[in-house]
């Protein structure tokens, strides 16, 4: 396995403010295989804790050595709330890497709250008193999103990638704007995943959402690549992409 860290940017002034962690299966034969082929098959095969143990632990470790003020974002499958265990695996995970739980962000899709909901949100108030961030991630996919919003502990919200990709008229661009000011009005920090072009760019920055991500801005980079543009420390310009 192998981690890649795409980074997150604000956009008011393309600031990096931290990355997500990206898992990636080095095959001896087909190369590196991206995560929507294996994870479903490592989910079916009860492989899913053993992979996810491995990549908390990993992000943990290497943000721990980034400056303080970046923050690593990993995703959870839903199945790890079923099976149990999740709150005690993140605390051993931010004991052994020693990073602050407030630089580590958990996201999660609506999916873990649609089962079983009271249970969902005990569990998300018990990782929430260990320090750590949540986001709802691909926001706007699902059938209650609003009212998760209101009742369950979110930090952010991330705008699905969707979205920017099929934007193509003045309905498009209201959505997102409805869903920035939801963001705003409930305290949560936005962040936009696929920004691919200049036109995602400047609509995001004319609503005024916080953050995003996408090949636009950077790909997904391997550890050293990170490391080295962290120590550029290089801010994106912002108005000459816009």
């Amino acid at each position: 396995l192998r981690l890649h860290f795409q980074p997150r940017y604000r956009i008011s002034d393309g600031e990096m403010v931290g990355a997500e962690a990206l898992v990636r299966w080095q095959h001896p034969e087909r190369g590196l295989i991206p995560p929507d082929t294996f994870i479903p098959i490592a989910e079916e095969s009860g492989l899913i804790l053993s992979l996810s143990d491995w990549v908390i632990d990993t992000a943990c470790r290497c943000a721990a050595r980034w400056p303080e003020h970046l923050f690593v974002s990993v995703n959870l499958s839903p199945s790890e709330f079923k099976r149990g265990n999740l709150v005690e695996r993140v605390q051993k995970a931010l004991h052994h890497s020693g990073i602050a739980p407030a630089r580590v962000e958990l996201e999660i899709t609506e999916n873990v709250m649609l089962e079983d909901a009271p249970g969902a949100l005990e569990l998300m108030r018990t990782l929430k008193r260990l320090g750590v961030r949540i986001a709802m991630d691909d926001f706007g996919t699902g059938y209650s999103s609003l009212s998760y919003l209101r009742s369950f502990p979110f930090d952010g919200l991330k705008i699905d990638r969707s979205f920017l990709n099929n934007l193509v008229g003045s309905d498009d661009e209201s959505i997102i704007q409805a869903i920035v000011g939801l963001g705003r009005a409930l305290s949560l920090t936005v962040t936009a995943e696929g920004i691919e072009t200049a036109e995602h760019l400047t609509l995001l920055k004319a609503v005024s959402c916080d953050e995003g991500q996408g090949f636009f801005l950077s790909r997904p980079l391997d550890t050293d690549a990170f490391n080295l543009l962290v120590k550029a420390r290089k801010n994106i310009d912002i108005k000459s992409r816009v």
